[in-house]
């Protein structure tokens, strides 16, 4: 097929153009962007960033663009291919490809972002269970001096896989950061009659807690009454529930974390 009528196929919507010189009759999923990326190149590429976070399962940023490391060969970066130059990258493999090793694509990733989600990105890379505390620890000390390593070394403490979303730990970062003691996270309350609730944050000594509540959670009616009848059953065993919402965490940090003190005051009085 010459060069013209492959246009006129992607003009005319049978085929799309994944890469310079490969086509698909539809946009393949990442690992099939990935195996078309090594047709182009002739030779396999090796996953990193967002992308290698994403074969590990713990993409928190919703990464499009393919992040590769530079193969050795003129590979330019275009449209929805970013091109990174690194030395001394560790390599492993994961879904039948190769790419930078968990704990340190993890800190790379998270050096690139604001606090928050930095926390987040580590919370989701130890909840994979594809590295450890001590695996972070180690690429964290192997990437030492480079740009956005100190925030992520003074995070590390505070990770934790026991976060199951990119905003419980932007949540748990506001009140760390606001002097709040640290809460426990997904802890279970039981009733008398063996009832058992789990909640996002408590603080068991005041009777406290803290429920993330989604848009997306929340989409339908089931999902609300259920947390409805959730959290009625732990108020009627004497505990605050206290909800909380994007706009608590992003745009009123102060007034969210001054709510929680006010609660946990009159909790351990």
């Amino acid at each position: 097929m010459t060069r013209q009528q492959l246009d006129v196929q992607v003009r005319n919507g049978s085929l799309v153009r994944v890469w310079y010189g490969v086509y698909s009759r539809a946009m393949p999923d990442l690992i099939g962007r990935l195996g078309a990326l090594d047709v182009a190149m002739g030779r396999p590429v090796v996953a990193s960033m967002g992308t290698a976070a994403a074969l590990y399962g713990f993409d928190t940023e919703n990464t499009t663009a393919v992040h590769v490391l530079d193969p050795g060969v003129r590979m330019r970066p275009t449209t929805g291919l970013v091109v990174h130059q690194r030395t001394a990258s560790p390599v492993q493999w994961v879904a039948g490809r190769r790419a930078t090793a968990p704990a340190w694509t993890a800190v790379e990733v998270a050096r690139q972002l604001r606090r928050p989600r930095a926390l987040a990105t580590l919370d989701a890379a130890l909840r994979s269970r594809w590295c450890t505390s001590g695996d972070l620890e180690r690429a964290v000390l192997r990437q030492r001096g480079r740009r956005g390593i100190t925030a992520v070394r003074e995070l590390l403490p505070f990770a934790d896989a026991r976060a199951e979303s990119a905003m419980e730990s932007e949540a748990r970062l506001v009140m760390l950061d606001h002097g709040l003691p640290r809460p426990e996270l997904q802890f279970t309350i039981s009733s008398p009659n063996g009832q058992r609730w789990r909640v996002d944050f408590a603080w068991p000594a005041a009777r406290v807690a803290a429920e993330y509540e989604s848009v997306e959670w929340h989409a339908g009616r089931a999902e609300m009454l259920r947390d409805k009848v959730r959290f009625a059953g732990v108020q009627e065993l004497g505990w605050t529930v206290v909800p909380i919402v994007v706009h608590d965490v992003r745009r009123q940090p102060h007034r969210l974390a001054e709510r929680i003190a006010g609660h946990l005051a009159r909790g351990t009085i």
